[in-house]
């Protein structure tokens, strides 16, 4: 079985706002670098968006994938199986269903663990991840389809 790690880190400047991912995949002596810029998103979704992207790019299925991020938010959502009542509630009250779903299929073919890592420590791969983020949140080139604003205080 592969042995993936992977790094990951989202970024949204306002929350919501622009917003990017920054990824690390590495397996053996082989790095691989994944960034990406959306023009109204939220630091949630980027998170999202960096672990789905980093899965998404194993060329081979049976990968041992461990993915080391500072989002609480995703971490948590395996660690504390939290994802296993989303699932069973249909999804109900969840906030960003289209990339939980997504990060699912994702991960099918692969076995995926979580490793919660605090932000802004002088990590090597967290904060060049947290560069790639910031820097692609500052040239967003996506829009972020699946972005539902919250109708509170919005007088709706």
């Amino acid at each position: 079985m592969p042995q993936v790690e992977l790094y990951t880190d989202g970024a949204a400047k306002g929350n919501p706002g622009p917003g990017g991912y920054g990824a690390i995949l590495r397996s053996g002596s082989q790095e691989k670098e994944f960034s990406g810029g959306f023009y109204h998103t939220t630091n949630n979704r980027m998170e999202l968006m960096a672990v789905i992207v980093g899965i998404e790019a194993l060329k081979v299925s049976g990968c041992e994938v461990l993915v080391v991020s500072d989002s609480k938010y995703v971490v948590d959502a395996f660690l504390k199986h939290w994802i296993d009542g989303w699932k069973r509630r249909r999804w109900a009250k969840v906030k960003n269903p289209d990339l939980w779903k997504r990060l699912l299929k994702a991960m099918e073919p692969h076995k995926v663990d979580f490793q919660w890592i605090k932000g802004h420590n002088e990590h090597p791969e967290n904060e060049r991840c947290d560069q790639l983020a910031v820097a692609a949140s500052h040239a967003p080139t996506q829009q972020d389809f699946g972005y539902q604003p919250s109708d509170q205080g919005l007088g709706l």
